[in-house]
């Protein structure tokens, strides 16, 4: 059967990268599952910012990660109620809240960093091995040039406004 969105080229970019995405973190997803490792594959970039940059708010940590901070706000409770983060309020400011790691938390990042994230990394890396051009860089350029100029903004300087 005809795969549409490979077919339809750069039309459905953005679909077929979420595509993709998709099927790199239900992969991951079956890697944690097998090591016993109680976290969503898509919290574990929330849980490596906190050890990579320490406490931060959770406005903070979302624009870290670039998600929305609703998303980030149910993956901090997720993660609080599983006894990885603790969340506390600013000295500064009542209505802020910090998250960090907890001990639990910490505890797995360095789990994860020894024996989880070198897994996944060599695997993605070999799956990304053969392919011509450099794939991160090439998705670097397009990040870069989405966030110099939108997908709209490009399409009204070509040809108008959006409607």
């Amino acid at each position: 059967m005809e795969d549409v969105i490979r077919s339809l080229g750069f039309l459905c970019l953005g679909s077929r990268l979420k595509r993709i995405g998709e099927q790199l973190q239900a992969d991951t997803q079956r890697l944690l599952d097998c090591l016993d490792v109680p976290v969503q594959s898509s919290q574990y970039p929330l849980l490596a910012a906190l050890d990579r940059l320490g406490s931060l708010p959770v406005g903070e940590l979302a624009q870290c990660l670039g998600i929305a901070q609703p998303g980030i706000t149910r993956s901090v409770a997720l993660l609080a109620e599983l006894g990885l983060l603790e969340v506390s309020p600013s000295d500064e400011d009542q209505r802020r809240r910090i998250v960090s790691l907890s001990q639990n938390g910490r505890r797995l990042v360095d789990v994860a960093k020894r024996e989880v994230w070198p897994r996944i990394e060599k695997a993605v890396a070999d799956l990304c091995s053969d392919l011509s051009g450099p794939l991160l860089g090439q998705l670097a350029d397009i990040e870069d040039r989405l966030a110099a100029a939108s997908l709209c903004r490009r399409l009204e300087e070509a040809a108008g406004p959006v409607q």
